[in-house]
C-alpha cells in the first residue's frame, strides 16, 4: 500500500474513533438524564412507589433486545447503520416518554423508556467498533476510551434535568417531562453524528489484525463460536461482573435511607460509584494492553469480591465505608468490562464479531435486569449483608471458567492480508 494511502487509512481510523467517542458522550448525556428521573416520573404517574422501578426495568429490557437487534443489523449492513438505528430509536423513545408524562400515561412511559434502552445499546456497541480500528496491542485502550466517554453523561446528564424541567414549566407543561427532552436533543445529536461522520464504515477500515482468528478458519454459526474457550470465558466474565455490580448497587441507596442516611449522603456514595465505573476506564485499558485481558479480569474479580465483602461488613450508618465499597464496586466492574470486551473481540473473526458481541451484550443486560429484580427479594428475605456475600460467591465463577479454559485459548498471529469487507457493504462507503 502506498504511503499516502496508508496515511489516509490511518486518518480515517482516527476520525472514526473520535466520532465513536463523541457519539457515546452525547448518547450517555441523554440516557443518564432519562434514568435519573425515571423512578420519580413513574411514581407520579402511578400515584405510588409500587411501580417506581418499572421504567428502569424497561430501559434495561430495551438495552438487551436492542443489543441483539443492533448486532444483527451490523452483521448484515455495517456498524454505522446499526449504531445510528439504535440512537434513532432512543430519540423516538424519549419523545414518547415526554408525551407520556404530559398526558399522565404510565404504559406509554414504559414504551418510551423501553426504546430509550436501544440508544444505550448503541453506546455499548460503540466500544466494539473502536476495537476493530486498532492493533491488538491497543485494543483495550480503544475500548476504554469509548467507555470513559460515558463519564461526560454521568456528570452533565443529571445537571441538565432541572434546566430542561424549568423550560417545560415555563410553558405550562410538567417539569418532569423536561428530563426526556434531554435525550431527544443529545441522543438525536449522537444519531446525526454517527450517520453523517462515521464514514467509511468501521468494518471497511478495520485494522488488518481484526481478520485473524483461529488458524484463519472460516466464520461459523453462532452456537459454534460461543463454544470457543476464549469466547465463553469472556462472556462469563462480562455477565457475572454486570450481575454483581447491579445486584449490590441497586439496593445500596434504599439500604442507606432505611438506616437514617439522607439523600445527600446517598448522592455522594452513588457519585463515587459512578466515578469508579467510568472515570478510570483508561487505567483499565492500559493495564489490559500491558498485562493481558485474563490477568485484568482476575484483578477485576478480586476488586469486586473485596467491594462486595466490604459492603456486607459496613455498618449501615457508616457512609465512608459504603462510599469506598461502591467506588471499588464500580472500578471492579470497569476492569472486567474493559478486559472482558477485549478478550471477546480477540476470540472472533471480523465477520463474526457483530452478532457475537450483540448476543453477549444482550446477555449482559438481561443479567442486569434479573439482578436488579432479584436484589430486592434477597434484601427482603435475608438482608443487605447477604447481598454482599452473594456477590463474593458469584465472582468465583469467572475465575473458575478462566482457570479451566485458559490453556485452550488460541495464539494470535499478525496478519498483513487485506481487511475483509462484508459482502453487503460497498467499498465506497455506501450502505
Amino acid at each position: 500500500m502506498p504511503a499516502s494511502d496508508a496515511a489516509s487509512l490511518e486518518a480515517a481510523r482516527r476520525r472514526a474513533g473520535r466520532t465513536l467517542v463523541a457519539g457515546v458522550a452525547f448518547g450517555s448525556i441523554g440516557h443518564i438524564a432519562a434514568i435519573t428521573i425515571a423512578t420519580i416520573a413513574a411514581r407520579e404517574l402511578a400515584g405510588s412507589t409500587t411501580l417506581a422501578g418499572a421504567p428502569g426495568a424497561a430501559v434495561v429490557g430495551g438495552a438487551a433486545l436492542g443489543s441483539a437487534l443492533l448486532g444483527w443489523i451490523a452483521a448484515r449492513r455495517g456498524r454505522r447503520p446499526a449504531l445510528a438505528a439504535g440512537y434513532g430509536l432512543g430519540v423516538v423513545g424519549a419523545a414518547i416518554a415526554t408525551v407520556a408524562v404530559i398526558v399522565s400515561s404510565l404504559p406509554l412511559l414504559l414504551v418510551g423508556t423501553f426504546l430509550i434502552g436501544f440508544g444505550n445499546s448503541s453506546n455499548q456497541a460503540s466500544r466494539y467498533a473502536a476495537a476493530d480500528l486498532v492493533t491488538p496491542e491497543r485494543r483495550a485502550t480503544a475500548i476504554s476510551t469509548v467507555v470513559w466517554a460515558a463519564t461526560v453523561g454521568a456528570v452533565v446528564g443529571p445537571n441538565l434535568v432541572p434546566v430542561a424541567g424549568g423550560i417545560m414549566a415555563s410553558v405550562g407543561l410538567p417539569e418532569i417531562a423536561g428530563a426526556y427532552l434531554v435525550p431527544v436533543v443529545f441522543v438525536g445529536a449522537a444519531a446525526l453524528l454517527t450517520h453523517v461522520l462515521l464514514r467509511p464504515d468501521p468494518f471497511e477500515i478495520a485494522h488488518t489484525s481484526s481478520q485473524v482468528g483461529m488458524d484463519d478458519a472460516p466464520s461459523e454459526a453462532l452456537a459454534g463460536v460461543l463454544r470457543r474457550p476464549v469466547v465463553i470465558s469472556a462472556l462469563v466474565a462480562l455477565v457475572v461482573g454486570q450481575a454483581v455490580m447491579t445486584l449490590i448497587m441497586t439496593m445500596t441507596p434504599l439500604h442507606m435511607v432505611t438506616y437514617g442516611q439522607g439523600l445527600a449522603a446517598v448522592g455522594v456514595v452513588i457519585s463515587a460509584h459512578t466515578l469508579g465505573m467510568f472515570a478510570f476506564a483508561p487505567v483499565s485499558g492500559r493495564l489490559t494492553d500491558r498485562f493481558g485481558p485474563v490477568g485484568v479480569i482476575f484483578l477485576g474479580t478480586a476488586v469486586l469480591a473485596a467491594s462486595s465483602a466490604l459492603a456486607a461488613a459496613a455498618p449501615p450508618a457508616e457512609q465512608t465505608l459504603l462510599l469506598v465499597a461502591m467506588f471499588l464496586l464500580g472500578w471492579g466492574w470497569n476492569l472486567g468490562f474493559v478486559a472482558g470486551s477485549a478478550l471477546l473481540t480477540s476470540g472472533v473473526l471480523l465477520a463474526e464479531r457483530a452478532r457475537v458481541q450483540g448476543f453477549t451484550d444482550a446477555l449482559i443486560w438481561s443479567a442486569a435486569a434479573i439482578a436488579s429484580a432479584g436484589s430486592g427479594v434477597v434484601v427482603a428475605t435475608a438482608g443487605y449483608a447477604t447481598l454482599g456475600l452473594l456477590g463474593v460467591a458469584l465472582v468465583a465463577l469467572p475465575v473458575l471458567v478462566l482457570a479451566t479454559r485458559r490453556d485452550r485459548f488460541p495464539a494470535a498471529a499478525p496478519s498483513t492480508a487485506p481487511t475483509p469487507i462484508p459482502a453487503e457493504i460497498d467499498v465506497a462507503g455506501e450502505i
